[in-house]
């Protein structure tokens, strides 16, 4: 059985972690002094996001340098320390790769802007007229170059140049990429919206609905297959590789697609985690639609939170702590790979914004420019703002001992924290993942899934896992001799008695 099947990784949004030297940011021997942490609280791998030298347009996912650590990270040396300590621990370390485009600063632009001739010219998309592209953080996806008076193509911000997946020579670098991380000892790869890789290379023109664009011909085109089954073939050459993919899509059939023995193990559902509003319909319709959806054997994403989303306390369970500790439990004890954002086993919420001057994002700091010049007010642009920033939940870790974050002063400004509420959060996820890891149910398929009202359940092997979403205690009767193995319900002779917005499991007795 590959070893990320029954795994469960945290992601570590780099900059927010631990501090070591007081600069505000976190870095890789902060990371290392909390590995006992990450041990203890029991997880199994560890997602890290771009630690690479960046000029920080898009906090680090605009590289400039594939190959190298970040000065405000630490070094190469500190990453091999990282590295080493999280092998002694038994903790798989998978790494952001950003193979859709680069920096602006990276050499290989620099020498492709250079002139029209230069041997890395045809490493980027250039092109004399632009057509009706847009970017996904808004605004036209050309940006004319004037020191060859061409257009150059960016997906997301002008300073993030798309790669030209169709010339081999970027694909023998991106091979070289790959082989220098696996070298160094990761267990595999995080692809960063991995569904733009490829384009229609003649460039039509997007539809338009109702003035919105539908990007018909920028992602999910020609080749991407092919290009996937090549980085897969490449990564597991000579080593179990774990291939995880965003998809930048809630569309569970085009999620699923890149999901294959030949292609990426994993693809991330953003369609059941990025969601802004759950109940028990629409978690037993997502449970459904990706067991229907995912080919036999294939393994589906669970989570709630990411550097992308704002972080599911606030989002999904205003901040109830029954509601997000249900809300874990699920996560947890589902079919699939759980995903647990920094800070959620602390019950972190959004960081409230008062000023875009608090912001750091691109995307919300744009969108507040970009709705006052079509004339909204200035509450109306930060509020326009606030929606968009993904700085919500990217604010510094807190831990349950109470050391800071930092000494000096953070880069961005922390989230308001209950720590009563964080406490009684930290034991739960603490307790459930002990459980998760001392018994066998994580590699189990469903026996069976089921919503009876608000009573979400489902058996996986020997244990029957109850999630209850309503607000008033539900009675069940076992129709097996069962044990409570796991959360609070009161038991009766012959029936169990379950909480508001609680979940418990049982194990079904021989």
């Amino acid at each position: 059985m590959e070893f990320w099947r029954g795994s469960v990784f945290y992601e570590i949004y780099m900059k927010s972690f631990q501090d070591s030297n007081g600069d505000g940011l976190g870095d890789f021997k902060g990371l290392t002094s909390r590995l006992d942490y990450l041990a203890h609280l029991g997880i199994d791998g560890i997602w890290l996001t771009p630690f690479y030298p960046s000029p920080q347009v898009d906090n680090g996912y605009d590289v400039a340098d594939y190959c190298e650590v970040n000065p405000d990270y630490g070094t190469m040396t500190d990453f091999r320390a990282f590295m080493k300590e999280a092998n002694k621990r038994e903790i798989k370390v998978i790494i952001d790769l950003v193979l859709n485009h680069s920096s602006t600063e990276h050499a290989w632009f620099k020498e492709s802007r250079s002139s029209k001739t230069n041997p890395k010219r045809d490493y980027y998309i250039w092109r004399g007229k632009p057509n009706n592209w847009e970017s996904f953080f808004g605004g036209s996806a050309w940006e004319l170059d004037e020191l060859t008076n061409e257009y150059y193509y960016h997906s997301f911000a002008k300073e993030q140049a798309d790669l030209n997946w169709s010339n081999p020579a970027v694909q023998k670098e991106m091979e070289d990429v790959l082989a220098f991380w696996l070298n160094e000892g990761v267990a595999g790869f995080r692809l960063d919206v991995i569904n733009n890789l490829t384009l229609v290379l003649e460039f039509p023109d997007n539809p338009t609905e109702n003035g919105k664009m539908n990007h018909l011909y920028d992602r999910n085109q020609q080749g991407l297959e092919a290009a996937l089954e090549h980085i897969a073939e490449f990564c597991r050459r000579e080593q179990e590789t774990f291939l995880v993919g965003e998809i930048s899509s809630d569309n569970l059939t085009e999620i699923a697609r890149y999901s294959s023995k030949k292609m990426l193990d994993v693809t991330f559902n953003f369609n059941f985690g990025s969601v802004e509003k759950i109940d028990a319909e629409s978690v037993f319709a997502s449970l459904n639609a990706m067991e229907s959806e995912l080919q036999a054997g294939q393994w589906p994403t669970l989570f709630f939170g990411s550097h992308d989303m704002s972080r599911f306390t606030s989002r999904l369970a205003n901040e109830n702590l029954s509601k997000t500790k249900l809300l874990a439990f699920l996560m947890l004890t589902a079919k699939g790979i759980p995903f647990i954002y920094y800070g959620e086993e602390m019950g972190m919420p959004d960081i409230d914004f008062t000023s875009v001057d608090e912001m750091r994002d691109i995307q919300g700091i744009s969108a507040y420019y970009q709705a006052l010049e079509r004339g909204d007010s200035l509450d109306n642009a930060l509020e326009i703002s606030v929606q968009k920033t993904r700085d919500k939940a990217r604010g510094p870790m807190v831990f349950p001992d109470g050391e800071p974050f930092t000494t000096g002063e953070s880069w961005i400004k922390s989230a308001s924290l209950s720590e009563k509420e964080a406490k009684s959060m930290w034991e739960f996820y603490q307790a459930l993942l002990t459980f998760r890891k001392e018994n066998d149910f994580k590699e189990k398929e469903y026996s069976y899934l089921k919503l009876d009202g608000e009573l979400l359940s489902y058996r996986r092997g020997n244990f029957l896992f109850f999630i209850h979403f309503g607000s008033e205690p539900v009675i069940y009767t076992p129709k097996e001799k069962t044990t409570l193995v796991f959360g609070n319900a009161m038991i009766e002779k012959t029936s169990i008695s379950i909480a508001a917005y609680s979940g418990i499991a049982l194990r079904v007795e021989d």
